[in-house]
């Protein structure tokens, strides 16, 4: 029903055309064979039956094709337009509340879940078409006679209640196992992000194994074998009842009523050919049941995206000419997993002028990257305002204070293209950069994209500044950028790179534990575990 549910999102309309043309293309197939039976009970105009049979099987055939193409196309709209609505969603979140939900949830669900509903989407074609035809072999029992019709669907409806109850149990061990997914997903980060450690001590390596990675798959494949059983039993259960009521058709119905030959052949004849599409449908249970699991995920990843989502505006240009930036009694809480008490920064009162060389400096855990992500408009204030010439930012104009920042993080994401720089001078541009990074002899540029970023962590800190020199804006926030580099580029870049960014006029905010460089900065903001200890020019230290 969910399945059904998410495909009708996509288009009403086709799925009309879907289901319609799949039904006229099961009672076809139904027909032929009510057609076939009639034919063998009796001697009648074999030519107009013939002819009459070519006609269903005709009909049969388009009406399945075009169930068929439509439904494939219906199906794969709506898994293209839910990885988009996903991936759009976490684009549109608040980065406090992404990094709450943690990268491993998200990426399950945009991999696992999302793949689960591909495979059930791409079943459900043949499904119609399937269930069209059971329809049809029913409608033609009921036919032949209504006291059998009502005898055969009892033991349906019981095979259906007996198996319902197994099916249950089946879907709460997938949802176990789908949670157990979260659990193997962090794990497989850790084998990828800490490899180096890992290979470098082998208890910790065992230990990880046994304790962590081992548990949790133990336990994902537990339930997952449960579910898989129950499923099984389900689809055994279901072909006894099934043998059993062409048992009963055979052996019991000529007792109890008065059932011509021709009718009790009809019956044998429509169970035979309804064995297949049965059998299929049971098949498919397993892979329908995963992907029910993976939509509620989904649904309800969606839900707590929606809950944190921002305001997508189009931001209009941004103010290179501003004057006055200010942060007016900021706090923000962040929970840190594993302990008892929230971190709490601020309040925090500070102003900002055009051409400033700020150092924001202090001890692990002292809130430096918090308050620049403040600075920045990445998190959103719990309490107090920041405001830019006169304008206090919300979540209306939130998306254009942004725009005024080049940022560089300590966990930066390097892109191998230069996305988003509108300039037809790009290439050119992007060369002098690498030749003034001392990298024009590692890396080259076409069109735009980077010939390599398979660089040490420092070169491909030198291929962030690149990216954001050319982004050319009026703010630029730097956390610990120079905590990688050598001593030769490290003095470059403090003495050289900084003083040139201020003389163009642009203010620039450095996180960094490099004392011998502090005399660089005009000022420098002290924090000591979510306060400010001093905010002082660097002239009065």
């Amino acid at each position: 029903m969910k399945l059904l549910l998410f495909l009708l999102q996509s288009s009403r309309g086709r799925m009309a055309i879907a289901i319609f043309t799949g039904f006229v293309s099961g009672a076809s197939s139904a027909a032929l064979i009510a057609l076939a039976s009639r034919a063998l009970g009796s001697g009648g105009d074999i030519g107009s039956i013939a002819s009459i049979f070519i006609l269903l099987a005709v009909v049969s055939l388009v009406t399945s094709v075009v169930s068929q193409v439509v439904l494939v196309q219906l199906s794969q709209d709506a898994v293209f337009n839910l990885r988009l609505v996903l991936s759009r969603q976490i684009l549109s979140s608040e980065l406090s509340h992404l990094e709450q939900l943690g990268n491993a949830r998200i990426l399950a669900t945009l991999t696992e879940d999302v793949n689960a509903v591909a495979n059930a989407v791409a079943l459900f074609p043949y499904l119609c078409i399937d269930l069209a035809t059971i329809v049809g072999s029913f409608a033609y029992i009921l036919w032949l006679s209504w006291q059998g019709f009502l005898m055969v669907m009892g033991l349906f409806v019981l095979a259906m209640v007996t198996t319902q109850l197994l099916l249950r149990r089946g879907y709460q061990f997938l949802k176990l196992a789908r949670e157990d997914q979260d659990q193997l997903f962090k794990h497989f980060r850790t084998i990828t992000d800490g490899i180096k450690e890992l290979k470098l001590h082998y208890d910790r390596r065992q230990t990880f194994l046994s304790d962590d990675l081992e548990v949790a798959s133990a336990s994902y494949r537990r339930h997952n074998v449960n579910a898989l059983i129950l499923l099984a039993m389900t689809s055994s259960l279901g072909r006894l009842i099934f043998f059993f009521a062409i048992g009963f058709v055979l052996f019991a119905l000529p007792q109890i009523l008065a059932v011509p030959l021709q009718t009790l052949s009809g019956y044998v004849l429509i169970f035979t050919y309804t064995t297949l599409p049965l059998e299929k449908l049971v098949a498919k249970l397993p892979v329908l049941g995963q992907a029910s699991v993976s939509l509620q995920k989904i649904d309800l990843l969606g839900l707590a995206l929606r809950s944190k989502a921002e305001v997508n505006t189009l931001p209009v240009a941004v103010d290179p000419d501003w004057q006055r930036l200010e942060l007016r009694g900021i706090t923000h809480h962040y929970e840190r997993p594993g302990e008892e008490s929230s971190f709490v920064l601020g309040p925090i009162d500070l102003a900002f002028r055009p051409g400033e060389l700020v150092f924001i400096v202090g001890g692990n855990g002292s809130g430096k990257s918090t308050l620049s992500k403040l600075i920045t408009g990445l998190y959103v204030p719990d309490q107090g305002e920041i405001w830019l010439d006169g304008q206090r930012i919300t979540s209306e104009n939130r998306e254009w204070y942004r725009q005024h920042f080049s940022a560089i993080y300590a966990d930066f994401y390097l892109f191998d293209r230069l996305l988003g720089i509108n300039n037809p001078n790009l290439d050119n541009q992007a060369q002098a950069y690498l030749k003034q990074l001392h990298l024009d002899h590692k890396v080259t540029i076409s069109n735009g994209r980077l010939s390599t970023i398979e660089l040490s962590q420092g070169q491909r800190k030198r291929l962030s500044l690149l990216t954001a020199y050319l982004e050319d804006r009026p703010i630029y926030l730097f956390d610990e950028w120079a905590s990688d580099q050598d001593p030769t580029f490290r003095e470059l870049f403090y003495t050289e790179f900084l003083p040139k960014l201020k003389r163009q006029g642009k203010t620039i905010f450095v996180i960094s534990h490099d004392d011998h460089y502090f005399h660089v900065a005009d000022r420098m903001i002290k924090l000591d575990y979510g306060t400010i200890e001093y905010d002082k020019s660097v002239g009065d230290l």
